[in-house]
């Protein structure tokens, strides 16, 4: 599969993130799509490593999101956590913007 429509440009607010749901060759993939505070968009896993929630739900913050339920923070780049409790990384995918459609390919993780 290749990169897919996951929202807008419209629809995720800068220093924020939206859970979407897409469907990658193995089967439905829960993605955070993420644009930091300078404007740059990042596609991460929306599972956290170490809870199991939501990482959409989190706040973000320079180039990282901070897990809601533990404190956990995750380089958006990398998916590496750089705080505890969070030992294990994310995937993170290749996101393109096309004029106002956000693009994710959840089958290529970064």
């Amino acid at each position: 599969m290749s990169a897919q429509l996951a929202c807008t440009t419209a629809d995720v607010p800068v220093a924020g993130a939206l859970r979407v749901e897409l469907v990658g060759d193995a089967g439905p993939v829960e993605v955070a799509v993420v644009r930091d505070e300078s404007g740059e968009w990042h596609a991460i896993s929306d599972v956290c490593s170490h809870g199991a929630v939501s990482l959409s739900d989190g706040d973000v913050e320079d180039c990282a999101i901070e897990c809601w339920l533990h404190g956990s923070r995750f380089d958006l780049r990398s998916g590496k956590p750089l705080t505890p409790p969070a030992i294990r990384p994310v995937p993170v995918y290749p996101v393109t913007v096309d004029g106002e459609r956000v693009l994710v390919d959840v089958d290529a993780p970064l």
